[in-house]
């Protein structure tokens, strides 16, 4: 039976019509009361909706610009291997890396001798007054060898030191140069203009030992200022000056003792600096307090340290320890508090407390007769190279620098004097060294004759057991070094060839290469077990090594 409604509606089909317009209004009129009637966060919700999605397309459309439009700079493209000559020249044994040209890629700066700089340069010795030949230093780009800068800077050179930063700007760098017979030159790095130049008062029978030592401002300009240290007549004498003028701060002050080696600036636990010499079998100090006081006359700014001072003054000739060989190296490094030494004599290698100059531990029987280098054997741990022995008898050791420990030991042969060995920081927080020694090292069992060579070695300590041969040198090795050429990217040596007598000119060269370009064509040497690794997986695993900065 049909409803009334629909009945009805059947009948007046007009008035069903208004009906429903009268309820469809009043829905309206409903909703936009609960419309008005709506919480506050709604519409806060749906404004924060709008504000997310046009920050969004303001973000995808900055990307598009920076994308597409806008152009990135050129990246430089550093090249593999590169190599430089010079003919009819003599070089020394310094080489040192500083990004010159601000394109992240370290550049090599070189000193060689020569009538004449390069082509590209059209620089000649009279050009700065000095007769021919007269030393050079040059700077060629990391990336591809092409000469950045070249100028003559001396008649003859006897001291540099390429990390001396600017008062300027604090990073950029100086070159300061002893020249021979009597200047004192400072060379901007970046630009290679002579930032000053005096004559220096060293006597003329004196001669300039190294390195160059760095003391804290004294003459309140804001620079470190420079300490250079002469011998003449069995008696060291120290020189400061200016490091951002060049100036000579007082006059010529005489340490009162005899050194013949390396001096060492070492600052002591309550921020004493000292300036440490090996004389012979003695290990001899002089505060730099007392030197600034007797060069000037006037107050020193220097602290003295009293421990040091009680040894000082209760021997003499100013004899902080003995030593029972002679001392031949000095070191610097790090400890529990400070810095410690690490002393090299003839006999034996020991470390010595920063402060109260006690052996913490001992090397005996001992002939180092080349500079001992850091790295690190186990992670994040530091280790000594220590090269004891010469020729057919070195043998190369790795010692724990906190317990002196022996990590790693291997006989390798090399020529006397030979170039120094180098540690490249790895990714795993280890190092890789490189050890220099005789290619037969490598075919013990060729019986052909060949030609004396140097050649380069590659250890890390994953492969305990395996060395890898990665190149062969016949030239006449000046000066080497590795490194990180670009930050946490790729690692390579520098080699520095030339004539070895300075008086005999002939060809002059400079190379670099690549560290990973040479594994692939490098030999594995085994050392006794060599391991289940056949020799291209030790290749392999040489080749997958990242480097690291530090």
């Amino acid at each position: 039976m049909m409803d009334n409604k629909d009945v009805e509606a059947e009948i007046h089909p007009l008035k069903n019509e208004d009906r429903k317009s009268q309820e469809n209004l009043g829905n309206r009129l409903k909703n936009e009361d609960n419309l008005k009637s709506a919480p506050p966060q709604s519409r806060l919700s749906r404004c924060r909706t709008v504000a997310f999605f046009l920050s969004l397309f303001a973000c995808l459309f900055v990307v598009f610009v920076v994308s597409f439009i806008i152009p990135c700079p050129d990246r430089p493209e550093s090249q593999r291997m590169w190599k430089i000559d010079y003919n009819a020249a003599v070089t020394y044994d310094f080489l040192a890396m500083e990004d010159i040209n601000r394109d992240r890629i370290q550049d090599v700066v070189f000193l060689y001798k020569n009538a004449n700089g390069t082509d590209n340069s059209n620089q000649s010795c009279a050009d700065e007054g000095f007769s021919s030949p007269c030393a050079f230093v040059a700077a060629v780009s990391g990336a591809n060898g092409s000469v950045l800068w070249e100028r003559p800077v001396a008649q003859d050179v006897a001291l540099v030191d390429c990390a001396v930063p600017r008062l300027s700007d604090g990073k950029s760098s100086a070159c300061i140069l002893v020249g021979r017979p009597s200047s004192l030159t400072a060379v901007d790095l970046l630009t290679g203009e002579t930032l000053w130049s005096h004559p220096s008062s060293f006597g003329g029978n004196a001669s300039v030992l190294k390195p160059l030592l760095h003391v804290p401002d004294v003459d309140g300009d804001g620079a470190r200022d420079l300490l250079i240290l002469t011998r003449e007549a069995k008696q060291v004498s120290g020189y400061i000056y200016s490091g951002s003028t060049g100036r000579q701060i007082g006059h010529r002050g005489s340490l009162g003792v005899d050194g013949d080696s390396s001096p060492l600036l070492h600052v002591t636990r309550t921020g004493a600096h000292y300036i440490l010499l090996p004389c012979a079998n003695s290990l001899c100090g002089c505060s730099v307090k007392g030197l600034y006081e007797r060069v000037t006359g006037k107050e020193s700014p220097f602290k003295r340290d009293p421990l040091w001072e009680s040894m000082l003054n209760t021997s003499a000739p100013r004899q902080l320890l003995r030593s029972s060989g002679a001392i031949r190296y000095l070191v610097s490094v790090p400890g529990k508090s400070g810095q410690d030494l690490l002393l090299v004599s003839s006999e034996a290698c020991v470390l010595l407390d920063g402060q109260e100059l006690t052996p913490r531990w001992t090397l005996g029987a001992a002939q180092v007769l080349r500079k001992p280098i850091l790295g690190h054997y186990k992670p994040d741990t530091l280790t000594v190279v220590i090269e004891n022995g010469t020729g057919t008898d070195r043998q190369i050791l790795l010692l724990d620098l906190g317990s002196g420990a022996v990590l790693w030991s291997q006989a390798l042969p090399s020529f006397p004097g030979g170039p120094p060995s180098a540690s490249l920081p790895t990714a795993d927080h280890r190092s890789a060294f490189l050890f220099w020694g005789l290619h037969e090292l490598a075919s013990t069992n060729e019986m052909e004759p060949r030609v004396a060579q140097h050649s380069l070695y590659m250890f890390h300590p994953t492969l305990p057991s395996v060395l890898l041969e990665l190149v062969n040198i016949s030239a006449h090795i000046i000066a080497f070094d590795a490194l990180l050429f670009e930050p946490s990217r790729h690692a390579a040596y520098v080699l520095l060839t030339g004539p070895a007598s300075p008086d005999v000119p002939g060809l002059v060269s400079v190379t670099k290469h690549k560290v990973r370009d040479l594994v692939p064509g490098s030999r594995v040497v085994r050392l006794g077990d060599g391991g289940p690794d056949s020799d291209q997986a030790v290749r392999d695993r040489f080749s997958r090594l990242r480097y690291r900065s530090v």
